[in-house]
């Protein structure tokens, strides 16, 4: 879990994805998109991933856990709550609080 939070406060946007995963996709797609340069981790490529995939299920409260995303070392969740937060207005100003955007 240190090892998580650590990596989460280190960027204004980090990722913790898996590289063949369709959401993860789309998370790290959309960020793109708006210009943010997240921090992105792929959890199936690196030899503590399943170690921190462990961790952030605990974390977000399920097994599949992937994609989380931290904004401004926050947790902020998964797909779901990232496409809410996007069609409501809400993602680009929490972006530019955390310094991810300029503009």
């Amino acid at each position: 879990m240190d090892k998580v939070m650590k990596l989460a406060s280190q960027r204004a946007v980090v990722v913790f994805s898996l590289s063949s995963c369709c959401m993860c996709h789309t998370v790290k797609s959309l960020f793109h998109d708006l210009g943010v340069n997240a921090a992105i981790h792929e959890l199936d490529e690196v030899p503590w991933g399943r170690e921190m995939e462990k961790a952030l299920a605990k974390l977000v409260g399920r097994n599949s856990p992937v994609p989380v995303v931290f904004i401004g070392g926050k947790l902020i969740g998964s797909t779901d709550k990232i496409m809410s937060l996007h069609l409501g207005g809400r993602l680009v100003p929490l972006l530019r609080d955390a310094g991810a955007l300029w503009v």
